[in-house]
């Protein structure tokens, strides 16, 4: 525990990208053109799962709450960030970092456990055709989606309440574009035992319990695919979860890797 009468922190000073000055315009640019896509985007996929009848379907029923996660995920992070490539000092406010890194979890834990439910929902289109709407009702998919948030906010709010109860009295330099949990444990004064054991344990279970899930569904799918005999039967099978498999591999790729 640190002694003394020490300065308590009240904000933090994001590194950013990148710390060059004549780089900093272009990359506002290219930052602002992605989060506007991904905004306009995403504003789209909500507007048409909402709107045209003909998508009143589990499968766009979830990719509408996967677009409203992923439009939440970038304007929680892309704002602050493009505001950082303007000014000189790249500051966030001690309750604006807890707001960020609370609202990065609770989007990032729901963005995995809805590729979870999706996987689901192709493993039933696939393997149980005649089942469908029995074994992926609205009722069900409300619960999953339900669940999916319940276990997002749980997340966020466990991991972020053990993180921001440490003290932070010494450097407030966080080495990141955006308030994450590993660079904030590696800042505090305190004892970090406890928030590290919250953050290792939320994370690995969150990725074990929804890569199982993704990876049980596939390889279900996979089978059922090998057992059709008609070639034109596997491509369409096939094609139906080509989007969502690629999708599954980068995001948990990328998340094992950060892991």
């Amino acid at each position: 525990m640190a002694s003394g009468n020490l300065t308590r922190v009240t904000d933090f000073i994001l590194l950013g990208v990148s710390e060059r000055p004549e780089l900093q315009i272009p990359l506002f640019l290219v930052f602002l053109g992605i989060y506007g896509l991904t905004v306009t985007g995403n504003l789209c996929i909500i507007t048409l799962t909402s709107v045209d009848s003909q998508l009143q379907t589990p499968m766009y029923f979830f990719l509408h709450h996967m677009a409203v996660i992923n439009l939440g995920n970038s304007t929680t992070i892309a704002p602050k960030m493009l505001v950082n490539f303007l000014v000189t000092k790249k500051t966030i406010s001690y309750y604006g970092c807890a707001a960020q890194l609370g609202g990065f979890l609770v989007f990032t834990v729901a963005e995995i456990f809805m590729l979870s439910a999706m996987a689901y929902d192709r493993y039933v289109a696939i393997c149980s055709p005649l089942l469908y709407m029995v074994l992926v009702s609205p009722q069900i998919c409300r619960l999953l989606v339900f669940l999916t948030y319940l276990q997002s906010l749980t997340t966020a709010v466990t991991v972020t309440s053990c993180v921001f109860s440490l003290s932070f009295c010494s450097s407030n330099i966080i080495n990141h574009f955006y308030c994450d949990d590993v660079p904030l444990l590696a800042l505090s004064c305190s004892d970090t035992y406890l928030p590290e054991i919250a953050v290792f344990t939320f994370s690995g279970t969150n990725l074990f319990f929804s890569m199982i899930v993704v990876l049980v569904s596939y390889f279900n799918i996979v089978l059922a695919i090998l057992r059709t005999r008609s070639s034109q039967g596997r491509q369409k099978a096939f094609s139906t979860c080509t989007s969502h498999l690629m999708a599954v591999t980068v995001f948990y790729g990328t998340k094992s890797i950060a892991q």
